[in-house]
């Protein structure tokens, strides 16, 4: 399982583009969680941390590895 620290994420609508976005991340085997209250996303599954950070750069938000 990975923690992810989300930034810019403000309504409803970008919890879900970063869903879809890490949910397309080679190894991810599910999206757990995606908070827009406690801004950080769960991911489960072999995807480094480093591509799912990616993924959510390249949806438009930053994002970093919390553990």
């Amino acid at each position: 399982m990975r923690r992810l620290t989300i930034e810019g994420m403000t309504c409803g609508h970008c919890v879900q583009a970063v869903s879809k976005a890490l949910a397309k991340v080679p190894g991810v085997a599910r999206v757990s969680e995606v908070s827009l209250e406690r801004a950080e996303a769960v991911v489960e599954g072999s995807a480094t941390a480093e591509a799912l950070v990616a993924a959510v750069r390249e949806a438009g938000y930053e994002a970093r590895d919390a553990g």
